[in-house]
This record gives structure tokens, sequence and C-alpha cells, in this order.
């Protein structure tokens, strides 16, 4: 009890500025249980005795040797001689929580079992699913920080990743600029990002059979993973969307997207075919350069999803991923930020004929992600450089998604490039005729954005915004920058709460000066979170409340 005290005490002396932010007290026990994942090593910590190297994570090499970081009494610092890109750790390993804010710094990169580009290889390794290679887990509470922008983590096939937190103890992975107090709010590029490799579906590869007669099959499916280049090489592919690759609950990755590798931007993380007995629960990315969270494939689903501050795509979809994401929140910075949704339905689509095309979509291999109860507070930021201004949801390339119960506000600034600045944009002919058939669906969304669609119109000939608003869509009239929260006495009213980032009841909402037509599927209310329903955004998340942020919103 009075270890419980302590915790508590600590928690609420956190401090508002950006590097004290990770100073968490360690959990004593996490007691979940994950039923569909045989190896969900759950762990109990203790207090450790931090004058030691003792404290730091080991394991014990093919030598017999013991290799383990090394303490400087606040932090365990691990050499590339420890782990890097070439040292990968081949054995099971924790990494545990420190006392009074110490963090993992990591001088290489973090790579998790090997990679392996051939059949043969992965067979003669004994690898074909995970939980054959090592894991890592990470203890409730610890942080994981890299020094180098050319650092990052990548779990590769076969091996997975438990890092379960908790609702008071969360899981960091970040900078050493963060942890020493020195990065911006939204600084980003301050180390790579984590990459996370399974054997689910990626059509990228070529299959046999259909998802619809139960027997998809491939061989020789290697797709070189984001950053694969040298010794930073890792590949995901497989036929195998029931794969696991461990299990993520109340993480939160920060200040990433730096340049690695052949020249990708990696992401807060790139899912890469991972399967969906992969648990994702309570995940927030935080000030990321390039995409929040990309799916290469893969059928991994998400509970509870926090992209705050992603200077391109918050969700990024591509090669047939065929998960769901419910109860998220998306909100851009003020300056810059691209879609919300971009979501692609076929691997290198323009580089495949027509038929091609046809073939993936009756295999069903195509992306047929399923979202609900989404909250999207855009960026009315202008086109800088390679970002192109705030959006809604880009839905292409023979993509069929099933979204409901949501709401994407662009509201609070001035349209500040024309049409870019949209809602919602559907393209290319197979997407559209996904709507048209009934494959796909757009039902009970709020639309309020000054630019409503972009885009052509579907192959009926009807436009995007007629479509959607004859299938369960609103979309408001705006004119300028309007404010949507409840404070002020406008037309449009959508969102509450301090920060106004919770979704008003749609019976109450209001739309052009009326309550909007329709009704949820789910609930009384659309979008991520609601003060009447679910709020599971406190306690955890970093950069939203008072206490646990460097600034506040823009829109505040």
């Amino acid at each position: 009890m009075k270890r419980m005290i302590v915790v508590g005490a600590v928690a609420l002396a956190l401090g508002a500025c950006e590097g004290g932010d990770i100073n968490i007290a360690p959990v004593t026990t996490d007691a979940s249980t994950d039923n569909s994942v045989a190896n969900s090593n759950n762990t109990t910590t203790t207090p450790t005795d931090t004058n030691t190297d003792d404290v730091c994570a080991s394991y014990t090499n093919s030598g017999g040797q013991t290799i383990q970081g090394s303490f400087d009494g606040t932090n365990c610092v691990y050499t590339p001689s420890f782990v890097d890109a070439g040292n990968n750790l081949e054995v099971d390993m924790t990494i545990p929580a420190l006392e009074n804010g110490g963090a993992h710094v990591f001088e290489g990169s973090l790579f998790v079992g090997q990679t392996y580009d051939t059949d043969a290889a992965l067979s003669d390794a004994g690898i074909a699913q995970g939980g054959d290679g090592p894991v890592l887990t990470v203890e409730a509470g610890a942080t994981l920080a890299f020094q180098s922008s050319a650092d990052f983590l990548i779990i590769n096939r076969g091996s997975q990743l438990f890092a379960v937190g908790s609702e008071t103890a969360p899981i960091t992975f970040t900078s050493v600029s963060d942890v020493e107090g020195t990065v911006g709010p939204e600084d980003v590029q301050q180390w790579g990002g984590i990459v996370i490799n399974g054997f689910g579906v990626t059509n990228k590869c070529d299959y046999t059979g259909s998802v619809d007669g139960g027997d998809l099959a491939t061989t020789d499916c290697h797709v070189d993973a984001e950053g694969a280049a040298g010794l930073d090489e890792s590949q995901y592919g497989g036929d195998n969307n029931d794969d696991s690759s461990g299990r993520l609950e109340y993480v939160i990755v920060k200040h990433t997207g730096a340049e690695v590798g052949n020249g990708d931007e990696l992401n807060g993380i790139s899912f890469g075919g991972v399967g969906g007995n992969t648990i994702v629960k309570n995940l927030q990315v935080y000030s990321t350069f390039d995409d929040g969270i990309e799916m290469f494939g893969g059928a991994v689903s998400f509970e509870n999803f926090v992209a705050l501050y992603v200077r391109d795509d918050s969700i990024d979809i591509d090669e047939g991923w065929s998960g769901t994401i419910d109860n998220a929140l998306v909100i851009q910075s003020g300056s810059i930020g691209n879609h919300c949704i971009e979501a692609d339905g076929i691997g290198s689509y323009s580089s495949l004929t027509e038929q091609a095309r046809a073939d993936t979509i009756v295999q069903g291999i195509n992306s047929r992600p399923v979202i609900r109860h989404l909250t999207c507070i855009v960026s009315p930021s202008p086109t800088q450089g390679s970002f192109d201004a705030g959006a809604g949801f880009r839905l292409r390339e023979g993509i069929y998604p099933t979204i409901s119960d949501s709401l994407v506000v662009s509201s609070f600034g001035a349209d500040a490039q024309g049409d870019s600045n949209y809602c919602l944009r559907i393209d290319n002919a197979e997407t559209g005729m996904g709507f048209e058939s009934g494959e796909a669906s757009l039902t009970s969304i709020i639309f309020a954005c000054e630019e409503k669609t972009k885009g052509n119109s579907l192959p009926s000939g009807t436009s995007t915004e007629a479509w959607a608003a004859d299938n369960g869509s609103v979309f408001a009239d705006l004119v300028g920058p309007v404010d949507a929260t409840a404070n002020a006495d406008t037309d449009l009213q959508l969102l509450e709460g301090t920060p106004a980032i919770y979704s008003i009841d749609y019976a109450t909402m209001m739309v052009d000066g009326v309550t909007p037509s329709g009704a949820p599927v789910d609930g009384d209310f659309v979008g991520g979170l609601s003060l009447s329903e679910i709020d599971w955004v406190q306690g955890w998340t970093y950069g939203l409340f008072d206490g646990r942020r460097a600034q506040p919103l823009w829109f505040e």
C-alpha cells in the first residue's frame, strides 16, 4: 500500500515540461491477460538496487557470456556492442522499468531477431510464425531512448515485442533529446521509429486462391520493409493473417521519422504484414515526420489510438490491410499536416494492368479496413515542401473501406489552399465501384470542412458529395473559419470538453443550425470519444491535457 501511494504521488508531481513527462515510477504488477496469444509475457517488477548495473537489461550470448548495459546512476546505457544494426538481439530479453525517471539509452539501433529473404532461409532457421524467434519484453513504466536519427527499432518476422504498460505507467519509445529535455514539442526526426514485420498477406506478392475460398497461399513472399538497405535490411509478408508479432498496450512513440537506410522516412510505427493476433490497444504517436502508423498489408487491429502532430498522414493504409480501428483521435499540428487517412487498396497500383487490379480485388486481397469512431481535427495548413495541405480522408487505388460513426473537422482556420483542405476524396474507378456496389461504405460521418470534397465523380457520374450524402454522411456548409465547439454560439456545434476533443451527443449536435439527420450506428455519438459514453485518453496520453504536455492545442 505504501508503494502504491508513492507511485500515485509521483504521478501527480509530473511536470509539464517536455523533457519531464517520462519520469514515471515503475508499476508493481501487470495483471492483464491475453487469451489470443500463447505467450503474453506478463511480468512482475520489483524494486531494484539502483547502485549496480544489475538494474539494466542483459542477455547471454551464444558463447555463454553475459552482455549487460551500464548504469550511470540514472539511466542504463547500451553501446553498439550490446545491440545494433548487424548486431541483432538473438535471444529473449526483458527491459525493466527504472526508478527515478531513468531511461534505457541505446547508442545504436535495436533489431530483434534476424531477417530472411527466402523461404529456404526461414525454414533453415526454424521460423514460420511469430514466437519462433527471440522475444523482447518491455515492462510497464519503462522508457527506451535512441540517440541518433539513424537509429530505430525493428521486430523481425518470427520475433515478438511485448510492451504492456498501464494507464498509470505507460511505456515510452522516444529520443535522447526528449529524455534530456532539449527537444521542442513538435520536433521530429530525433530518431527513426519502429518497424514491426510479420507473415501477413501483402498484395505486393502473388497469391493463389482467395480469401473467400479460404485457400489463399503464396511462396517466397519477402517484401523489403521501410529502411531496408545494407545492415538495416528487413522483410515482411506471407499468407498468415493470424500471425502474432506480440502485444502493445499503453505505448507512446515520440519524435520519430528520420531518414534511414535507402532514403525512407520512417513512420511512428510501420506495420509490415503484421497479423491479427497481434494485440494493439491504447497506442499514441506524437510528433512524427512521416506517417503516424502505416499498415503494409496484414490484419493487425487497433483499439484506442491517438495521433498528435503527425506531419504526413496520421493513418496510412496500403497493400491489402484488413484490420480494424476502434476509437481513434487524430489532431494535426496547427501549421503542418497532411491527411487524417490516406488509404490505398493495391500496392504498386500504377504499374499494374487493369486486369491485374481486378484479379486482386476478386481474390479479396485489396485493402478492406473497418474504422469505427474516429475524430479527425484537421489542420488548415497549406502545402509545405513535400507535405500537402491538411485534409481529411483520401481513399484510392481499389480500397474497400467500411468507415462509420466518425467526425472530420477542419473549420477552426481559414481555408489556406483552396480545395486542398478538403474533407473527402475518392480516387480511381475501382474504389468508386466498391462504394457504388456496397462493398465499401461511409456511414454516419459528419464532415465539417469549407471544401467538402475533391477528386473525380464516381463511375456512375454521381459526385462524391452527392453519393456520400445519400448514403449516411452529413456535410456542413462553411464559409471561412468557424469554431465547432459547444462554447461558441454558432450553427456548428460538434465538440466539447477541456480541451474540446470530445464529441457532443448526436441528438444535441448542430450542423447548419439543426440537428444532423440520421443516427450513429453504435452508441449515441460519432467520433472517437464522448464525455457521456467513452473517455479513454485520460491519464496516459501525452500532449492533450495540462500536466502532461508542453503546449496547449492550437485550436484551444
